[in-house]
Parts: C-alpha cells; structure tokens; sequence
C-alpha cells in the first residue's frame, strides 16, 4: 500500500509518522509519501521522519517530494493537512475580525470563513490530481480546516472522501480518564458539526456515564476545561465541543482577544522552535512540546482511520461525512461530524437521536453559512460570500459583513485570484 501525506512539511507530521510506525503489522504500507511545496520544510520534516520509523523498525521506505504528481501516482490513500498562507495567514485570521468587534479565530466565524476560500479551491485541486493518478477508490482523508466546509466540497465534486477531526477522540481519552476506564471501552454520542458537536452520552460498556459527568466536582472541572459555565452545561445535559465557547460566551472572548496575545502568535513561536528541534540529527521521536502546538491524538486518528478505510477492520471512528439522512432537520448533502463504523466501502454512521431546538437550529444556521462559503470559495462572488458572512451566527449584520469582507479580500488577496479575476481582466 501506498499512503501519501499532502502538507508533509507541517510540524504535525512526526506525530502522523509516529502513528503509522507503530500500526506497521496493522496496515503493511509499503511506501510513505510526504509532500509539500516548501522543500525546506520538508527536508527537515523528512529528515526526522525516517528517524522515527528507523527507530521503530518500520519495514517500508519513505518517499520525500515537492512533486504532487509523484506523491500520488497510485496512492491508496491521500491525508491533505496543509494551511495555504502558513502561520501569517493564520495571525492575519485571529487579528484582523477584532478591528469589527468580532471575535478573531482560524477555523471558526469571518477567520474560518478567511480560511475557507484560500483552501477549499487548493484542495480541490489536489483531489483532481488524485483522481487522474492515484489507484481506482483512493480514499481522501482530510484534516485540513475548516475540516466541514473543505470535505463539502470534496464530496460536492464527487470524491472519495472523508473529514476528520480531533476533537473527538481528544475527548474518548479525556473522559475515560475520569472515568477511570480504558478509552476503547467508551463510546461518545457525539454529533453536530465539525468544530461545533455535542456529546450526549458517554457510555462505558453500554452504560451511560454522562450523568455523573455533568454533577459536583467533575461538572466544575469540565466546565473550567471547557471556558463554557457550568450552568450551560447542566442545561444542555451535554458536553460542548470547547469550540462552543465562542458561540456560548462571545463577548468574554472577544475581551480576551482584544488584550492579547492572540493563539495564532503562540503557535508560530512554538513551530519555529520545534523546526530547530525536529533538525537535530539526534532525535528520533516526536518531541514534548509538539503537545503544546495542538492536534492531540492526531497521529491515533488518522492512523486508526486509513487501517480501517484500507484494511476493512470495522472500527469505530468519528468522522465528518455526507448527512444523507443521520441528523434530522438537515440537508442530505450537508457535511455533520458523527461516529461511523468504517470499512473498505467507508464510514457507515450509527443512527443520531435528534438534537433538541437550541442545538439544531445553530447547526441549521451554520449549516447555511457553510452552504454559501463553498459557493463563495468556487465562484469568487463577492455577494454570495457577503450571504455567507451574514448567514454566520458570530457576523449576522450586514454592515459589517460589507466592510469586513473588503478587509478580508484585501488582506487574502494573493490566495484568491477568484476575487479579483475581473481587475486582472481590466488590468
């Protein structure tokens, strides 16, 4: 088998490698391929990763190319983790929605939206690629956010893909831990949107342990964790994605973005420092501070996620795919975040109870956004993506959705030559 990783560079990758190094007598890959188009990067991430599956024993080779041709010329399976603009783009993200009093964040309102366009036609791209080069029923496993919006439109034009996203299985581990279980003995009803879920039951071998979770001292500690009161909680009788936060105490954060110092300016020290690390010809594994730049349990997902696309194993997962019916109240061809069993023909999600009002219809309303942003992203009309900032519950006016999309375009205007085809024309 041949896996390929789309945005090899990225300081996530020693953990992916770590990942699959340690599933070799799981999925006999043959062949690991990391791309990117900064060869600096990669030659060091590369470097470091044939460290680590030396130091595992791993019985397949490394390919390292800045060709994307190469990279999936008859690949089984394609993880695209990439951020078109780097950490720049992001800052820029987390930044600039403060100038409009709104909240500033990379996957999640007008920053979500910023990133959106810049990604959805990148990726589609290299999924047109992989169409013309890798094996008949590749899979595409994204992990590049907006992980909702960037698999809709993959789906949209008819790949074979699926999203995945960490915060569930950050989540399984964390809560097992309070329970005191071993995380494969727990199964989250987990469902919603990517970057905006609930969890609804907990269950340990079949019984439900979120009730003793949402009491006393362990709803006080999830509630800390979470930056979401404790009375929301109790009310929901659920657990929020800690993404809810933004939707749930708007104002709080924004007063903390507003002081600083901004999430995107932390990660861009810590990836600096961690490439200086990764070039020591020394290490051979992933390094501590790689669990201060996020991402936990990536390396468990995705790794977990292609053996059972590829192999067939039936495992539980929880993933982003079409809706085609598990949560009521949604369009067929929207993209939902839920658990699904996956094999070779894909996820096949568990049946979804329906969300109450006060859940459905902020998924309905993002929905709606998300609809109009791939649109926007595709076409590059400035009305239709207008819509999508009007649409998105942390934008909703339309004044200043008019201005801020003009700040944005400016801000991006590199990466979306869609926007500005007709100044080109003129020009």
């Amino acid at each position: 088998m041949k896996i390929t990783v789309v945005g090899g560079g990225s300081t996530y990758t020693p953990e992916l490698i770590e990942g699959f190094a340690r599933r070799a007598d799981l999925l006999p890959a043959g062949e690991l391929v990391l791309h990117d188009i900064d060869a600096e990067r990669l030659s060091v991430i590369g470097g470091l990763a044939r460290r680590i599956l030396s130091r595992h024993g791993f019985p397949g080779r490394l390919t390292v190319t800045t060709d994307l041709a190469q990279a999936v010329d008859g690949a089984d399976a394609v993880l695209v983790q990439l951020r078109v603009g780097g950490q720049a783009a992001r800052l820029v993200d987390e930044t600039l929605p403060n100038r409009f009093g709104l909240l500033g964040q990379e996957t999640t309102g007008p920053g979500g939206f910023a990133k959106a366009l810049r990604t959805v036609p990148v990726v589609l791209g290299i999924a047109e690629e992989v169409r013309r080069r890798a094996r008949p029923g590749a899979w595409i496993v994204d992990f590049t956010n907006p992980v909702g919006i960037v698999t809709r439109a993959l789906l949209d034009a008819g790949h074979r893909a699926v999203g995945l996203c960490n915060v569930a299985i950050k989540f399984q581990r964390q809560l097992a831990a309070r329970l005191g279980t071993d995380p494969g003995r727990v199964r989250l009803g987990h469902a919603g949107l990517n970057h905006l879920s609930w969890i609804r039951s907990v269950c340990v071998d079949g019984v439900d342990r979120l009730p003793e979770l949402l009491t006393g001292d362990a709803l006080d500690g999830l509630a800390a964790e979470l930056r979401i009161p404790a009375g929301a909680l109790r009310d929901l009788g659920a657990i929020p994605s800690y993404y809810l936060h933004y939707f749930y105490c708007t104002r709080q954060e924004l007063r903390a973005q507003q002081e600083g110092p901004h999430r995107a300016e932390q990660v861009l020290a810590i990836e600096r420092e961690l490439l200086d690390l990764y070039a020591d010809p020394a290490l051979d594994r992933k390094p501590e501070l790689l669990e201060r730049r996020g991402g936990a349990y990536y390396s468990e997902a995705a790794a977990a996620l292609v053996t059972s696309l590829l192999t067939g194993d039936g495992a539980h997962h929880y993933v982003n795919v079409r809706n085609d019916g598990v949560l009521a109240g949604l369009p067929d061809e929207a993209v939902v975040e839920v658990a699904a069993d996956v094999d070779t023909g894909g996820p096949r999600p568990v049946p979804v109870p329906p969300l109450p009002p006060e859940m459905l219809g902020l998924v309905q309303a993002v929905t709606a956004y998300e609809t109009l942003a791939v649109e926007a992203a595709l076409t590059g009309d400035r009305t239709v993506a207008r819509r999508a900032l009007v649409a998105n519950p942390l934008v909703r006016e339309w004044e200043t959705a008019d201005a801020l999309l003009d700040a944005l375009l400016a801000a991006n205007r590199r990466y979306l030559p869609r926007f500005f085809a007709d100044e080109a024309v003129d020009a």
